[in-house]
């Protein structure tokens, strides 16, 4: 069972008999941890920076963006556009780095992402910056799932906590930097230049990823990878993906949700994707999505974590900074150090679950214990008001962050432990699909709830001058700080009464991590990787004759 994660009695018990491996080479030898490996971390680690910065970001300067290109029925978009992109081509990421190896993905996904970002900064209206988004988004989404699938590769499940963690501390500076290095723009220069930012960045991480990457690639003809490909599938998939996601976009912001607007290419791309699942089980021989991966309770239970942690901790990045700005009156730099509890203890707590699965072996503990303080840390936001004590949104910060912290990598562990190793690129692209789908969940309920509540809430002196139909939620919050009083504390009172709303609806979205935890079951981690994508030989010939 060499070529297989050695997971013990329980593992057996879970796998089903038919569980066949994906790839024929795999090995349970340590990987080196000499200058390659190091330098291949540093590679992986700058790419993740780079998809992160431009993450946590992009929500500061989302009310300064939209009434600068004029957006104000559209600003969802920007952030929508690129969680579309992102989960419509992730399935496909996957099969293209088993097909054509994980260095050339992951360059041409930063090579996207650049161009994403020029054409944002350069954006003249809306239209142009949600066209580049989408560019965005289709790189972003490929260099985290790369990113992830690379570290599989060199790293067995069982020693992964310490890595994964490592990515999580990145995510942890650019949660840092990002909102005040976006704040500084908006408010003091211009926002187009937190999307050139990028650029430079952009260029070292290509330049580390082209010489210091050091994995192999598969033998093979550049028609002959091309054949490999479920294009098919990939379609079905795409167009699936796309139209959900617009449906859910402009379900109860631009139009209602009994629209035709909304429902048709709703149900349509709801359709395309089950006729997907239909098509993966049966006709592909390369499969896009090889469904064998979905045959146990605990790879069950980690997917359902991951989109119901998706729709929380997406709620959470983008509502925080609008309670900062429409009750407090912060300025984006203001709401951004205001979002420090949030932005210091997401990643940090990421790699504490990290470690925590690697010093025990078991990660349903910890899943448990951060779905406990998602929904403790929600309740508590709920309570907050436009008065609120600095201690008070302070204080709940820490606790929800804390919960979501725990919950980013921990399902990770759940979706693998069953599976073979073999088959953590198409787990892995489907883990990082699941995650991206559920942040234009998470966009479209937070914003359709904060919108329904608003209207029943805000004065009618106030709503009148916008137009009709505008979603006010983003548009309202740069009048606030000029409005009278006592409009102005009335508006701010709606805003944070609203906000409740949406941090309650959390509450029980959370409460679903929790009701799933009795599906996971602890399964050892085996110390398998998979040999076929590993450190390149020649470059650990060349480690060796140097040691």
């Amino acid at each position: 069972m060499a070529s297989v994660q050695t997971t013990g009695a329980k593992a057996e018990a879970e796998q089903p008999q038919e569980m066949v491996e994906l790839k024929p080479e795999a090995s349970t030898k340590r990987p080196g941890k000499g200058s390659v490996f190091c330098l291949s971390l540093i590679a992986i680690l700058f790419s993740v920076l780079l998809a992160a910065l431009d993450l946590t970001a992009v929500s500061t300067i989302l009310p300064t963006l939209t009434e600068d290109l004029n957006g104000k029925d559209n600003f969802t978009w920007v952030a929508s556009a690129y969680a579309l992109a992102s989960a419509a081509i992730l399935p496909l990421i996957g099969g293209l780095a088993d097909v054509f190896g994980r260095k050339p993905v992951m360059m041409g996904c930063i090579i996207l992402f650049s161009l994403g970002s020029a054409l944002a900064g350069a954006a003249k209206n809306m239209d142009m910056m949600i066209a580049a988004r989408t560019v965005q988004g289709l790189g972003g989404g490929g260099i985290s799932t790369v990113c992830q699938i690379v570290i599989a590769d060199l790293v067995p499940l069982s020693e992964r906590g310490l890595y994964q963690g490592f990515i999580g501390l990145v995510f942890s500076l650019a949660a840092g930097i990002g909102p005040i290095v976006g704040g500084v723009f908006a408010q003091k220069v211009s926002w187009r230049w937190l999307f050139y930012l990028n650029l430079p960045i952009a260029g070292i991480s290509l330049v580390l990823v082209a010489f210091f990457l050091r994995v192999r690639t598969p033998q093979g003809s550049f028609w002959e990878k091309v054949a490999k490909v479920d294009w098919f599938g990939n379609v079905i998939v795409i167009a699936g993906t796309t139209l959900a996601i617009m449906g859910l976009t402009w379900g109860g912001t631009r139009y209602p949700w009994v629209s035709v607007y909304v429902l048709v290419p709703l149900f349509l791309g709801l359709g395309l994707l089950a006729a997907f699942v239909v098509y993966e089980a049966h006709v592909p021989k390369v499969p896009t999505i090889p469904f064998r991966i979905l045959n146990n309770t605990t790879t069950y239970s980690g997917y359902i974590c991951t989109f119901i942690h998706g729709i929380a901790s997406i709620t959470l990045i983008y509502y925080t900074p609008i309670y900062f700005q429409a009750c407090l009156n912060a300025s984006p730099i203001q709401s951004s150090v205001y979002g420090f509890p949030n932005a210091f203890l997401v990643s940090p707590f990421s790699f504490v679950c990290g470690v925590w699965v690697r010093a025990t072996g078991r990660y349903r503990i910890p899943n448990a214990v951060g779905w406990v303080f998602t929904v403790v840390g929600f309740g508590l936001m709920s309570l907050l008001r436009a008065d609120s004590r600095t201690a008070q949104w302070v204080g709940y910060q820490i606790l929800v962050s804390i919960g979501v912290g725990l919950n980013f990598g921990g399902p990770m562990y759940a979706v693998l432990a069953p599976l073979p190793v073999t088959s953590s690129a198409y787990a892995l692209a489907f883990f990082q699909f699941t995650r991206t789908f559920a942040y234009s969940w998470g966009m479209t309920i937070s914003s359709t709830v904060l919108q329904n509540q608003l209207q029943k809430r805000l004065p009618v002196e106030f709503i009148s001058s916008f137009p009709q139909g505008l979603e006010i939620a983003i548009s309202a919050i740069p009048k606030i700080r000029s409005l009278p009083q006592p409009l102005q504390s009335q508006v701010q009172v709606a805003f944070a009464d609203s906000l409740s709303v949406v941090w309650k609806t959390m509450i029980g979205i959370s409460a679903v991590g929790i009701l799933v935890l009795p599906m996971m079951k602890d399964i050892p981690m085996g110390s398998a990787t998979d040999e076929t994508f590993g450190l390149d030989v020649k470059s650990e010939k060349v480690e060796e004759k140097t040691a």
